[in-house]
């Protein structure tokens, strides 16, 4: 994932994922009521695996594959906080977000200008539309490339036209992000 997508993540949640293999193994199961079959069908393994993966005893512990630790990954990302995700989205959807970045941006113009692409620390608020492009390229599995055309755009028109009432037809750009954070408004 990349940063916007990360950023994305964070808003949405509360509280952090499981940051490893095991602590979402852990989660799956607290989430089905401790079933290691409900948890394995999940998973597309047997049991009998997911039991191995959970054991306690000395040396009886196996890991999960690359394949199988991508896999609860996903999962636990798909089931982690599902009403808070939903309530967080609609709100950012409704009200907009704010966000804060450094990155390269301004726009083409003449030498010397003001606006001149450079690194810049914005702040600044989007508007629920914007929010609700991000999401939906984020749902589409859009790449990192289009997900900052969006926020190019969103940027562009709340930055340097300030909400459409100068400046227009600048081509923006937006480029070399070193961090994206997302807030709601």
């Amino acid at each position: 994932m990349g940063a916007i997508a990360d950023g994305l993540d964070q808003l949405v949640y509360t509280q952090s994922l499981p940051s490893s293999t095991a602590a979402g193994l852990r989660a799956l199961l607290r989430l089905e009521k401790g079933s290691t079959r409900r948890v394995a069908s999940l998973l597309g393994v047997s049991q009998r695996t997911v039991q191995r993966w959970v054991t306690s005893r000395d040396g009886g512990r196996s890991r999960p594959s690359t394949a199988h630790a991508r896999r609860i990954d996903s999962v636990v990302r798909a089931r982690w906080q599902p009403r808070v995700r939903a309530r967080r989205r609609a709100q950012a959807e409704e009200r907009g977000i704010v966000f804060h970045t450094r990155a390269r941006f301004g726009f083409t113009a003449q030498a010397a200008s003001s606006d001149d692409p450079r690194q810049r620390l914005i702040t600044q608020r989007l508007s629920g539309a914007v929010a609700r492009e991000l999401f939906a390229a984020h749902d589409a599995g859009a790449g990192e490339p289009q997900q900052t055309l969006i926020l190019a755009r969103g940027l562009g028109h709340a930055y340097f036209r300030d909400g459409g009432g100068r400046a227009q037809g600048l081509h923006i750009g937006f480029t070399d992000i070193e961090f994206v954070d997302f807030a709601l408004v």
